[in-house]
């Protein structure tokens, strides 16, 4: 177990690369399509890093690198994310079945993806159990768990929830990180990064700082300059004596003015130790300030990363004693989504009642209007009533002829 080899996709400027390095997993590859992400992990490290689709075949090639120990990624947040229109499988940005299809490729003996807090809601469901019922049929014992990073050291909430999904004999093992103990506050984290320039009012700017701070959103290509995200969350920084309209180029002057007059606005040094970046780390960013603030702003805390990425060393290593294992497909985020899933026939809305026997004919209805936006569901009427059935998932998981590739085609500059 002194090597352990991991294949990370959308690798981003390497917040969880950095996490699972000091997990002690080795970059066997890292795929990113940014190409300041991409040079900010040439210059900081040397694995050999694939620029480009993930997706392209002229990439790499997942079967180039069967039996790796672990394929771990934080694939595009904008299909879940609660501030955007949440369309899943419809949105042409959507990775996350694609890298679950990799799993019956590549056999991993583990698999991490992270992702928003979006896509834990009712609004997913029957995706969430796509996922678990797909990772049991490659033989994978899959879990989620919404993790908070403020409980991982990290002086922001960002809650980022994370899949795991192990082979049966690994799993066994598996448990999930606990929380370090006491929550870092901004001014703690940031007090001597703030004075670093004498700023007489410094002390109190910390008094005021004196809470975790919201979660830092990095925003995309066609988003502006690099600022702490929208109005809600600027307005949360703001409480914490934080101008988040804007990042600074240094540290508030000695004689610049008292927070309560004048909030100073954070450096990128700053926003990479909020994100968990620890100076021992000596990572420089390529590009200039607003591709650096989006490199960070859009990372998975190397906190967290490391913390999930020792619970499933210690797994594969068969530390602990061994807990006893639901059936693989035992977990159910979606009892409509799995009654129309095991069957290849029509299901009568009676039938789906009496088998759901907690939930109303409305109810059933509902769900089945969520899972319309995610499968093709047919629908027929006859003299015994409505019946569905559950068709095509929409999402793209390698399909030749999925609409994702002209997507990617004529706008893959505005992708991050």
């Amino acid at each position: 177990m002194s090597s352990l080899r991991v294949v990370e996709i959308c690798a981003g400027a390497g917040g969880q690369s950095i996490g699972l390095h000091r997990a002690g997993f080795d970059h066997a590859l890292a795929v990113e399509l940014d190409g300041y992400a991409s040079q900010t992990l040439r210059d900081n490290t040397d694995w050999k890093v694939a620029e480009g689709d993930v997706a392209d075949p002229a990439v790499w090639n997942p079967l180039d690198y069967e039996g790796v120990d672990l394929l771990a990624g934080g694939v595009p947040c904008p299909p879940f994310s609660i501030a955007g229109k949440q369309l899943g499988s419809s949105d042409e940005r959507d990775l996350f079945a694609w890298a679950v299809e990799q799993v019956g490729v590549m056999r991993p003996r583990a698999l991490l993806l992270e992702n928003v807090r979006g896509l834990a809601a009712n609004r997913f469901a029957g995706y969430r159990q796509r996922v678990l019922d797909r990772l049991a049929e490659f033989g994978y014992v899959a879990d989620w768990r919404l993790l908070r990073s403020a409980d991982f050291g990290v002086a922001q909430l960002r809650p980022r929830f994370v899949l795991v999904a192990m082979k049966p004999e690994d799993a066994a093992y598996f448990r999930w990180p606990e929380a370090s103990g006491q929550d870092v506050s901004v001014g703690e984290a940031l007090k001597d990064l703030m004075g670093a320039n004498g700023w007489a009012h410094l002390d109190d700017w910390v008094a005021m700082a004196d809470r975790i701070g919201p979660t830092l959103v990095g925003g995309s290509k066609k988003h502006g300059g690099a600022d702490l995200g929208p109005t809600r969350a600027k307005s949360g920084w703001a409480a914490l004596g934080v101008d988040g309209r804007g990042i600074a180029n240094a540290a508030p002057a000695a004689d610049a003015p008292h927070p309560t007059v004048e909030a100073p606005k954070l450096t990128i040094e700053m926003v990479a130790r909020l994100q968990g970046w620890r100076d021992e780390f000596e990572w420089k960013f390529a590009g200039r300030k607003t591709a650096q603030y989006r490199q960070i702003g859009n990372a998975f805390p190397p906190p967290v990363a490391e913390a999930i990425g020792t619970s499933i060393r210690n797994a594969l290593a068969h530390e602990g004693v061994a807990h006893e294992l639901p059936e693989l497909t035992a977990d159910v985020h979606d009892p409509v989504y799995r009654v129309l899933s095991s069957s290849d026939d029509f299901v009568s809305m009676d039938r789906l009642i009496a088998t759901l026997n907690e939930f109303s004919q409305a109810s059933v209805e509902r769900r089945l209007a969520i899972l319309a936006r995610d499968f093709d569901v047919e629908m027929k009427e006859s003299s015994a009533g409505v019946s569905y059935k559950l068709g095509q998932f929409r999402g793209f998981t390698g399909q030749a002829d999925h609409t994702r590739h002209d997507y990617m085609e004529k706008f893959r500059s505005r992708v991050s």
